[in-house]
Protein backbone atom coordinates (compact mmCIF):
# COMPACT_ATOMS: atom_id res chain seq x y z
CA UNK A 1 0.00 0.00 0.00
CA UNK A 2 0.93 3.62 -0.23
CA UNK A 3 2.10 5.93 2.49
CA UNK A 4 0.04 5.80 5.66
CA UNK A 5 -1.98 2.75 4.59
CA UNK A 6 -2.36 -0.20 6.92
CA UNK A 7 -2.20 -3.62 5.32
CA UNK A 8 -4.05 -6.71 6.50
CA UNK A 9 -0.81 -8.15 7.90
CA UNK A 10 -0.23 -5.13 10.10
CA UNK A 11 -3.80 -5.39 11.41
CA UNK A 12 -3.31 -9.07 12.21
CA UNK A 13 -0.07 -8.36 14.08
CA UNK A 14 -1.83 -5.64 16.13
CA UNK A 15 -4.70 -8.06 16.87
CA UNK A 16 -2.30 -10.74 18.10
CA UNK A 17 -0.48 -8.26 20.35
CA UNK A 18 -3.78 -7.03 21.84
CA UNK A 19 -4.91 -10.61 22.47
CA UNK A 20 -1.62 -11.40 24.21
CA UNK A 21 -1.81 -8.30 26.39
CA UNK A 22 -5.44 -8.47 27.48
CA UNK A 23 -6.58 -12.04 26.93
CA UNK A 24 -9.84 -13.17 25.39
CA UNK A 25 -11.97 -12.95 28.55
CA UNK A 26 -11.00 -9.37 29.24
CA UNK A 27 -11.60 -8.35 25.62
CA UNK A 28 -15.01 -10.02 25.76
CA UNK A 29 -16.00 -8.05 28.86
CA UNK A 30 -14.68 -4.80 27.37
CA UNK A 31 -16.71 -5.45 24.22
CA UNK A 32 -19.91 -6.14 26.16
CA UNK A 33 -19.40 -3.04 28.32
CA UNK A 34 -18.91 -0.95 25.21
CA UNK A 35 -22.03 -2.48 23.63
CA UNK A 36 -24.12 -1.69 26.73
CA UNK A 37 -22.87 1.88 26.71
CA UNK A 38 -23.83 2.34 23.06
CA UNK A 39 -27.25 0.78 23.71
CA UNK A 40 -27.86 3.14 26.65
CA UNK A 41 -26.81 6.13 24.59
CA UNK A 42 -29.17 5.18 21.75
CA UNK A 43 -32.13 4.68 24.10
CA UNK A 44 -31.46 8.04 25.76
CA UNK A 45 -31.36 9.73 22.35
CA UNK A 46 -34.68 8.16 21.27
CA UNK A 47 -36.32 9.19 24.56
CA UNK A 48 -35.09 12.73 24.08
CA UNK A 49 -36.41 12.80 20.50
CA UNK A 50 -39.80 11.52 21.67
CA UNK A 51 -40.00 14.30 24.28
CA UNK A 52 -39.27 16.88 21.59
CA UNK A 53 -42.16 15.68 19.43
CA UNK A 54 -44.88 16.17 22.07
CA UNK A 55 -47.35 18.93 21.25
CA UNK A 56 -46.30 22.23 22.79
CA UNK A 57 -49.86 23.32 23.68
CA UNK A 58 -50.42 20.40 26.04
CA UNK A 59 -47.15 21.05 27.87
CA UNK A 60 -47.80 24.81 28.17
CA UNK A 61 -51.38 24.31 29.36
CA UNK A 62 -50.33 21.86 32.05
CA UNK A 63 -47.56 24.17 33.24
CA UNK A 64 -49.83 27.23 33.50
CA UNK A 65 -52.83 25.37 34.94
CA UNK A 66 -55.07 26.40 32.03
CA UNK A 67 -56.98 23.14 32.16
CA UNK A 68 -59.38 24.58 34.75
CA UNK A 69 -58.63 21.95 37.39
CA UNK A 70 -57.81 23.24 40.86
CA UNK A 71 -55.32 21.07 42.75
CA UNK A 72 -56.79 19.46 45.87
CA UNK A 73 -54.29 21.13 48.23
CA UNK A 74 -55.19 24.60 46.91
CA UNK A 75 -58.92 23.89 47.10
CA UNK A 76 -58.60 22.77 50.73
CA UNK A 77 -56.68 25.92 51.71
CA UNK A 78 -59.25 28.17 50.04
CA UNK A 79 -62.09 26.32 51.80
CA UNK A 80 -60.50 26.92 55.22
CA UNK A 81 -60.27 30.67 54.59
CA UNK A 82 -64.00 31.02 53.88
Amino acid sequence: MGMGGISIWQLLIILVIVLLLFGTKRLKSIGSDLGNAVKGFRSAMTEHEQEDTKPKKLEEGAAKGDDGVIPAATAAKDKDKV
